[in-house]
């Protein structure tokens, strides 16, 4: 049996062509009627032409609502044996030319059910023409015959039809039935197909490493799913586009010593990826080479926490050489500085050596800011966390920020872009004021002609993310790179350990501080803590040393 979508279109298709055979039939007997003169009475002739069209408008309309294929399969069957019987009377019963519709019946019945009904039409269309042309010969029903041959030839000619209608059902049938077990394997081979065909796509879809297929002119023909997350666009936006413009490193050549390496990548949002770039022929049995293969391994992570290891080493050692310079130079400097106050005391020194001393003096007290921060710098610090809002700590800043700001008149304005009214997280308070200042203080220095600072409070799915955004010259990405390491600082005067300390700070705190800039577009950053209902309790007064070996740090482009 068809499916019952296959029955809905046999019976469409049926319905189409029954109105085009009697759009036919009726257009070659209304032409012979207008050069010749017809036995039958072509009114009565149209009419019945006209009661099938209806009815088989009916059928169409019944096919559109009603989910009884099979019933109507047959109704569909028994009129048109009915009208074929109608009009086969109507031109002339024995002489009528259009007996050829009966085989056609047998046949649709064939194709739209079972075998045994091809014989039962077949049997029907028997009777039916046997019956209408013994009808008119008794005289029964009035006969638009021209000739009246005689009960042998008439029962010859039922009999030769029976015969024919037979062999039409029995071939229709087998016909049918090959055609039902093609349309099985058919659709058997294709449901496989389909199968395979799917189980390729989600092997290629739901593989984790990025996939990419270009032709042997390099544009890309797809995209998998991982491919579209790494690269951050979609596969349309992606289909058609040469592969090689989308990295900034030339990508490994098959055939080559180099089929893979690293490619550098920057994303729509302007964040650099590290991408491990492997490349394959896409080869098709008997065509050979058709494209090109290309699988993406994501390697940013693990080159930023190399880079959070080669970090923490410099400064560990640092810490160490930091710790031991103050402690040797506090020394003699306390001496240097207290001969040169006793020196400054002296009437008889003149204006010459007096500058002298100043900038002695001067100097030891700079030199010993620096030692202060040093010590402060490799000092084991202790923190106090408790759960803390972290806009108010940022407002506290903030605000001794704006009055400094405006009594030395420096054209600098804050704005401020909170999406929150509460952001809680478990924290040293006064450390975390100590962050801030050293953000904001940052971004002062860097814009000397004036310019604004956007301070910035998002909400992300497991952390709040604080951006400190300036509008001054911005860093190159080597000065990005070595920010957070000590002795780095761009402003004359600074001793490059403030970004450092910030860097302890964080770590401190198991959050994340990076820095976004690009030469002549600012600087922006960002520090990112874990909210206070998922964050990890911490012991209270803990030490920074214990705190470290967890990455924190997102490097320059997070």
């Amino acid at each position: 049996m068809h499916s019952v979508f296959e029955n809905r279109l046999w019976l469409a298709w049926l319905v189409r062509v029954r109105i085009l055979i009697l759009t036919i039939i009726l257009g070659i007997e209304l032409a012979i009627a207008q050069f010749t003169s017809v036995s039958f009475p072509i009114r009565l002739f149209v009419g019945t032409i006209l009661l099938a069209y209806a009815v088989s408008f009916l059928y169409l309309a019944l096919l559109k609502i009603g989910n009884k294929l099979q019933l109507q399969s047959a109704l569909q069957i028994a009129s048109d044996l009915v009208f074929v019987s109608l009009l086969v009377y109507i031109t002339g019963g024995v002489d009528s030319s259009l007996n050829f519709l009966y085989p056609l019946v047998i046949i649709v019945a064939s194709i739209l059910m079972r075998r045994v009904w091809g014989y039962l039409t077949a049997a029907l269309a028997f009777i039916l023409y046997g019956i209408v042309l013994e009808l008119c010969y008794f005289q029964i029903v009035p006969s638009y015959s021209t000739t009246h041959p005689g009960i042998r030839t008439l029962q010859a000619i039922i009999f030769v039809n029976l015969f024919g209608y037979a062999a039409v059902a029995y071939l229709a049938g087998l016909l049918a039935a090959k055609l039902r077990q093609a349309d099985t394997r058919l659709e058997h081979a294709q449901g496989a197909l389909e199968n395979l065909q799917a189980l390729h796509e989600n092997i290629i879809q739901s593989t984790s490493n990025g996939l990419i297929t270009t032709g042997l002119d390099g544009r890309i023909t797809l995209v998998n799913a991982a491919a579209e997350k790494l690269l951050d666009r979609t596969e349309a936006e992606l289909l058609r586009q040469s592969i090689g413009p989308l990295f900034q490193d030339p990508l490994p050549v098959v055939g080559s010593e180099r089929t893979y390496g690293e490619m550098r990548f920057i994303a729509p949002n302007e964040f650099r990826k590290t991408f491990r770039v492997m490349v394959s022929e896409l080869n098709v049995p008997g065509r050979g080479a058709v494209g090109h293969v290309y699988t993406l391994d994501d390697l940013t992570q693990i080159r930023r926490l190399e880079r959070e290891v080669r970090m923490q080493d410099r400064l560990a050692a640092v810490g160490r050489l930091s710790a031991a310079i103050a402690h040797e130079v506090r020394n003699p400097l306390t001496s240097i500085a207290g001969s040169a106050s006793l020196l400054a005391e002296m009437p008889d020194l003149s204006e010459e050596h007096r500058r002298l001393l100043q900038i002695v003096t001067r100097e030891s007290e700079r030199l010993n800011n620096i030692i202060t921060d040093f010590l402060a710098y490799s000092r084991n610090k202790q923190y106090r966390f408790a759960n803390v809002d972290l806009i108010p700590l940022l407002e506290d800043t903030l605000i001794l920020l704006e009055h400094r700001m405006a009594a030395q008149n420096t054209g600098i304005k804050i704005e401020r872009r909170y999406s929150a009214q509460k952001t809680s997280v478990l924290a040293d308070g006064d450390r975390m004021k100590q962050v801030f200042w050293n953000f904001c203080e940052n971004a002062i220095r860097a814009m000397k002609k004036g310019g604004t600072l956007t301070v910035s409070i998002d909400e992300m799915e497991h952390e709040w993310q604080l951006s400190f955004a300036d509008t001054g010259p911005g860093m190159s990405p080597l000065m990005v790179e070595k920010i957070f390491e000590p002795f780095q600082s761009q402003f004359e005067g600074g001793t490059g350990l403030g970004l450092a300390i910030v860097y302890q700070i964080v770590q401190a705190h198991e959050g994340k501080v990076f820095v976004r800039s690009k030469p002549e577009q600012g600087c922006t950053f960002v520090l990112r803590l874990r909210k206070a209902a998922e964050a990890v309790a911490i012991t209270p007064a803990l030490s920074a040393e214990h705190a470290v070996g967890k990455p924190i740090a997102e490097g320059a482009h997070a």
